[in-house]
């Protein structure tokens, strides 16, 4: 983000800040005004966090992962393996399975 877009971002902020006074002036403290004066703010916490970043430098590639490859085979189960089991679809109906 250039410095112009920040300032932009910033003047943005400001306005937006101004316009929930406004509406807490006319409404209260209703919960609908609350949502954005927290809007507000969050978008404020943000554009701090996008300063950070042009501040520090970065890293251009994410951290690599050593994943594990897990294979499933096509064969299909041993039907004793769920000789015991319920459909759960059924409400508890065992089937009588031989």
């Amino acid at each position: 983000m250039t410095s112009s877009e920040i300032v932009e971002l910033r003047r943005a902020l400001g306005q937006l800040r101004h316009c929930v006074g406004g509406l807490r002036a006319r409404y209260g403290d209703v919960a609908a005004v609350q949502r954005l004066a927290n809007d507000v703010e969050r978008l404020d916490i943000d554009a701090t966090e996008l300063l950070d970043l042009d501040s520090t430098p970065r890293q251009r590639e994410a951290p690599r992962v050593e994943r594990e490859v897990v294979v499933v085979p096509d064969t299909p189960y041993d039907p004793k393996l769920w000789m015991d089991a319920d459909d759960e679809g059924l409400g508890g109906y065992r089937s009588q399975r031989t």
